[in-house]
């Protein structure tokens, strides 16, 4: 069955850095997109960043544009979040998700029901 296991999260100051990483098995890894989802204390879930599943196309909500970088590792079967210039407004849990295709639309990726197996969430928490 597929299973995706995030790792990476933890808590670090205003400004710092964190590199999450997302590991897939039970699937034929690059067949499908990917996407980091992340959801805040008393808030929905929301997107973060997704791409293809080649990694040439990256999508990024406005909030993190020039500070996060969505990246994957084929042969690893591993989908990569760098997230540098951390703001307290970023601390979430964070949410790795196989997409249920391998490209679409940049709003497609937006959709949390275009995501059919998510993994059990990282926490990230940033200090002021």
């Amino acid at each position: 069955q597929v299973q995706l296991v995030e790792t990476g999260g933890g808590l670090v100051q205003a400004g710092g850095s964190l590199r999450l990483s997302c590991a897939a098995s039970g699937l034929t890894f690059s067949n499908y997109g990917m996407g980091w989802f992340r959801q805040p204390p008393g808030k929905e879930r929301e997107f973060v960043a997704g791409l293809n599943w080649s990694g040439r196309s990256t999508y990024y909500a406005d909030s993190v544009k020039g500070r996060f970088t969505i990246s994957r590792d084929n042969v690893k079967k591993t989908v990569y979040l760098q997230m540098n210039s951390l703001k307290p407004e970023d601390t979430a849990v964070y949410y790795c998700a196989k997409a249920s295709f391998s490209e679409a639309s940049p709003m497609t990726y937006r959709k949390t029901y275009e995501f059919d197996y998510w993994g059990q969430g990282t926490q990230v928490t940033v200090s002021s």
